[in-house]
């Protein structure tokens, strides 16, 4: 089976390696002229890396990013509302892995080499079009030499938020949707924080922050890569955005800073570790609305990734949500064929729309949400303002409807 992949970030490179290990041959052609480790941190949850683990990659993980061993909420001034243990830690027969987001994605396109050939990841190919009958897809392409035509049995479309296939097939949907916040982001080379596995995040609906190791080297030894994240309300749901949804666009550190002004970590200097970063990006938070169906009328196209569902960055999901629609599409295609599109959509496009939907209300983090709402002053025993079984409940919920797959 000829499968076309358009796009190579990590919801491409998925479905790349995951097909490989189903006997197929499929080839990325990804926009960009190199496939480029931008971004900062990211968040693998086990529920994927098992799949990435398949896939050869835990050795690589390993050397690149860091098994996270506890997550911690905390109000903005620091007191704590829940610990929990994550992943080999919590008893999981696989570990969660925080690590820069440019590394992952050099790591999985070195995968797809050793394993399709070179001649599987193609770059300086943007998608601009497709055609369909019922005997393959044709998908164009504008590369430096003009426009070019690749046949094909299928044509998957992981070309993230900004996707053509998806205005290709439902319609120019404009903008993202912005749910009013925007986040400042960096990395910072500092001390070892907590445990040197310890992820934070802290604050409220007004201002929160984000926080956890994504590197060490062991040349400095008592020191991380620290991935961070200030974000802060200042609009509401559906205002236009602010800024565009672009990873690289830049901000100052006094920026950030302001933002941050209120959020108190007694055993963190907030002010050296946005100061210590080399780049300040600054984005919106945004989603699209979640599609009733992702395939094209002939049932030779669909989405997977961002593409499908993008989805604001809580719960840690959006890449996860990516391998897994990777490994569903990949069985789909292993046993069915081309019709294997569409049980590929029927089992994952609710499960994803419910994660959608659950992340614009805050997803786990709904529990800093709740106690700020309750005690946004702090309070003195945090059993007076919510349970300990309201809180794991919130969590629970979420972990339970995200790792289906």
């Amino acid at each position: 089976m000829r499968v076309i992949i358009a796009g190579g970030g990590i919801g491409g490179l998925a479905l790349a390696l995951s097909l490989a290990e189903a006997g197929m041959q499929p080839v990325i052609y990804e926009r960009s002229p190199k496939v480029r480790e931008l971004g900062v941190g990211i968040n693998i949850l086990p529920h994927a890396v098992r799949h990435l683990s398949d896939w050869g990659l835990m050795e690589a993980l390993d050397r690149t990013g860091i098994r996270t061993a506890e997550l911690l909420y905390r109000t903005a001034r620091g007191q704590e509302i829940l610990r929990q243990a994550r992943g080999v830690a919590a008893g999981l027969d696989a570990p969660q892995f925080s690590i820069h987001r440019g590394m992952l994605q050099g790591l999985m396109a070195e995968g797809v080499r050793a394993r399709l050939g070179d001649a599987a990841l193609v770059t300086g190919h943007r998608l601009t079009g497709f055609e369909e009958s019922p005997n393959g897809v044709v998908a164009t392409f504008e590369t430096s030499d003009g426009p070019r035509r690749v046949e094909g049995d299928v044509l998957v479309g992981c070309d993230g938020i900004h996707s053509t296939l998806r205005d290709i097939l439902h319609g120019a949907e404009g903008p993202p949707r912005w749910n009013g916040v925007l986040m400042w982001r960096g990395a910072t080379w500092m001390p070892r924080f907590m445990t040197g596995a310890s992820m934070v995040i802290a604050g409220g609906m007004r201002a929160k922050l984000v926080l956890y190791p994504i590197h060490h080297d062991p040349s400095r030894p008592d020191e991380a890569l620290t991935n961070w994240v200030v974000c802060a309300a200042k609009g509401v749901p559906g205002d236009p955005l602010p800024v565009a949804q672009d990873w690289q666009a830049a901000a100052p550190a006094e920026e950030a800073l302001a933002e941050a002004d209120g959020l108190v970590l007694p055993d963190l200097d907030l002010e050296a570790l946005i100061r210590g970063a080399p780049e300040i990006h600054v984005y919106p938070m945004c989603d699209r609305e979640p599609l009733a169906r992702w395939a094209s009328p002939g049932g030779r196209a669909t989405l997977l990734g961002d593409a499908a569902h993008p989805m604001y960055p809580v719960g840690s999901n959006g890449a996860s949500q990516a391998v897994l629609d990777a490994v569903s599409l990949a069985a789909a295609l292993r046993t069915d064929g081309v019709p294997g599109l569409i049980r590929y959509e029927a089992d994952r496009r609710p499960a994803t729309a419910e994660i959608v939907r659950a992340n614009r209300v805050g997803g786990p983090e709904r529990v800093i949400d709740l106690v700020e709402e309750r005690a946004p002053n702090g309070f003195e025993d945090l059993a007076d303002v919510a349970t300990d079984v309201e809180l794991t409940a919130i969590v629970g919920d979420y972990q339970r409807l995200t790792s289906v797959g």
